[in-house]
């Protein structure tokens, strides 16, 4: 019997594969899921952010899938508490459990425990964003480039309200937003096996392409429509979203905003790749990995543990 609790934590690019490889392995240790993709959380998203199919949700019980709704202010914080909160729940049930998804910080703040930063002030605050209504989100990027190029060169530069949050501190501390990360870890009361899916670039975008065109088969755009009077939210500033959003108020072509929708989540999937190569623990599987011998490199790791 495992004695010691462990988090087997699934990674990679978009498209990759994750899913499948998720529930096999769940299925074979008798545990559940917990998805760390942010893009899941929200139940009005459905088709644009890849959410399990229901046959895929049945066969196995997974959380902080489209749980929330995008009118919810949820962050990264309000997920590491309720995740934590979850997991010591569930290693009372098993002593293995099974983390699945592709958004770095998000499986960061479980594994590590989120930086501490500084306050930063209510006017600094104001003049970052009327900066982005006046000058746009390139102006933005760009101090963000000459202050923290570190940061600049692993975060979602379309994220506006990642961009804001960096240089809130940048200008306030006169500091690298970067210099306050990875500060101090938390202590954890489980160990992680780290598994992580990838393939050659051409192949992750071709995977990302052939998605795309899935989705919009699905009925990504009428998706889209229904949320558009709800554009500003922070839930929907989301690749798939924001660039039909243009196509329906007429600055992009329908063709224009597919083939955006699938460059910036090629670059999304670039920054993934760039993210999980700097973790070390990783152990690094070609896509085509039979889920058996993934499974046995897990049991041989268990076995690592226990001595």
């Amino acid at each position: 019997m495992q004695n010691k609790k462990i988090l087997i934590c699934i990674v990679g690019p978009t498209a990759i594969g994750k899913t499948a490889l998720s529930i096999k392995i769940a299925n074979h240790f008798s545990t559940e899921i917990i998805s760390a993709d942010s893009r899941q959380f929200y139940k009005e998203m459905n088709i644009g952010t890849a959410v399990p199919s229901s046959k895929e949700l049945k066969s196995v019980k997974h959380h902080f899938i489209q749980n929330k709704s995008i009118f919810e202010d949820y962050n990264v914080g309000s997920f590491e508490k309720d995740a934590i909160q979850l997991l010591g729940n569930l290693f009372k049930i098993n002593p293995i459990t099974v983390m699945v998804g592709g958004s770095g910080l998000y499986i960061d703040a479980i594994i590590k425990g989120l930086d501490k930063f500084p306050e930063v002030s209510q006017e600094i605050r104001i003049a970052l964003n009327n900066d982005y209504n006046k000058l746009g989100i390139e102006f933005l990027q760009e101090e963000l480039k000459q202050k923290d190029p570190t940061y600049y060169n692993k975060v979602d530069l379309q994220n506006y309200h990642r961009v804001i949050r960096a240089l809130e501190v940048c200008r306030y501390q006169k500091l690298p937003y970067s210099s306050f990360l990875n500060s101090e870890n938390k202590t954890r009361e489980f160990e992680t096996i780290f598994i992580g899916l990838q393939a050659e670039r051409y192949l992750v975008y071709n995977k990302i392409n052939l998605r795309v065109d899935m989705m919009i088969d699905k009925g990504l755009i009428e998706e889209a429509k229904e949320l558009l009077p709800y554009k500003t939210l922070n839930a929907l500033q989301t690749v798939g979203y924001k660039e039909l959003f243009k196509y329906f108020e007429g600055s992009a072509t329908k063709e224009e905003a597919i083939e955006e929708i699938k460059k910036n989540t090629r670059r999304f999937a670039k920054r993934q790749g760039t993210w999980f190569r700097k973790n070390e623990k990783i152990n690094w599987f070609n896509y085509t990995t039979g889920a058996s011998e993934i499974i046995q490199f897990i049991e041989n790791e268990l076995l690592v543990f226990e001595k």
